[in-house]
């Protein structure tokens, strides 16, 4: 595949926010308020698309309403990216709605993640065009400890530079955006490493259970040369679910290419602790052969790094050396 790299966001580029799944309304304004200002302190203008208020029964909006919008997006010229309001259930609905050719001659930055992960992985599978498992418009209105998440946004998406990806201080699962100020942060232990090894590749996935959407599909990206994945899942994940949506992506045609895999933090709801993880990896030999490190700062706990969809890293786990390098983005 030829790969396309958008060019990096700078200051004075225009953002366009758009809805994939869920709908604008679902934000508070204190949200609204921090994101803009937020974005605006980056040095960029922020505008949004005509339909991102409407809410159906399933806090949507029609498929023609979110095609148009995204389309819009990346016919405007003087759009440099595209940031998704939220998450949801619902993206993989627009797939065959969307005209890809405009997309492909359109390249820009295009970042979200969760059920964005369809729209991530479909981009990168139909037009060779990177993008960023990173912050939606909504993740920019956290008031408090964004520094980490922030920090990770501006090395992916607004520099050049290759960059490590080390563990964050403190991290946090909490509803910040029900209340910004009670907020239980926890103390981070770091990375756990399930299996040693090196690897590079390409980087596919983000949220599990999404990207098994594809499977079968035009979407879904092919395995055809090397490939580290990036894979988390939320509060509905549960042990047994998370070791049959593994197991469904192992069977997958020409695994094999599969080189490594890094796992994001599990949201405690989901009750995946370190021990039933080691457990669950330990039983799929065909990950017996590869790097797996888990507790990565991705997915749905705070603070997240952003990472490219399609970009090049490079890990090592053995020994005391543990290293996670986004080579090329």
């Amino acid at each position: 595949m030829n790969k396309i790299y958008p060019q990096k966001l700078k200051k004075g580029d225009e953002v366009r926010i758009i809805v994939s799944s869920s709908s604008f309304s679902l934000l508070s304004e204190e949200t609204v308020k921090i994101a803009n200002e937020r974005l605006s302190e980056l040095g960029l203008k922020v505008t949004f698309g005509k339909h991102i208020t409407e809410a159906d029964e399933f806090l949507s909006s029609s498929i023609e309403s979110r095609i148009e919008d995204l389309h819009d997006a990346f016919l405007d010229k003087n759009v440099k990216a595209i940031f998704t309001v939220l998450g949801g259930f619902n993206a993989n609905q627009i797939l065959k709605y969307i005209d890809w050719n405009i997309i492909k001659n359109n390249p820009k930055i295009f970042s979200g993640y969760s059920d964005v992960t369809i729209l991530n992985n479909s981009i990168y599978q139909k037009t060779g065009i990177v993008n960023y498992y990173g912050p939606h418009y909504s993740t920019f209105g956290q008031k408090l400890y964004f520094d980490y998440t922030l920090d990770y946004f501006k090395k992916c998406i607004m520099s050049e530079e290759k960059f490590n990806i080390t563990p964050s201080n403190d991290w946090s699962d909490d509803a910040w955006y029900i209340n910004q100020e009670d907020r239980n942060i926890i103390k981070n232990n770091g990375y756990l490493i399930i299996n040693d090894g090196e690897a590079e590749g390409t980087i596919l996935g983000g949220n599990l259970c999404t990207f098994n959407l594809l499977q079968g599909t035009e979407y879904f990206p092919t395995f055809s040369s090397d490939i580290v994945l990036f894979l988390e899942d939320d509060e509905l994940s549960n042990p047994m679910i998370f070791d049959r949506d593994l197991q469904s992506l192992i069977h997958q045609p020409n695994f094999e290419m599969v080189k490594g895999l890094i796992i994001g933090r599990f949201q405690k709801a989901s009750k995946i602790s370190d021990e039933n993880l080691i457990k669950i990896i330990k039983t799929k030999k065909e990950l017996n052969r590869i790097p797996v490190i888990a507790n990565v700062d991705f997915g749905h706990t705070d603070p997240k790094i952003t990472f490219p969809i399609g970009g090049e890293v490079k890990i090592i786990a053995k020994n005391s050396e543990i290293k996670i390098e986004i080579t090329k983005h």
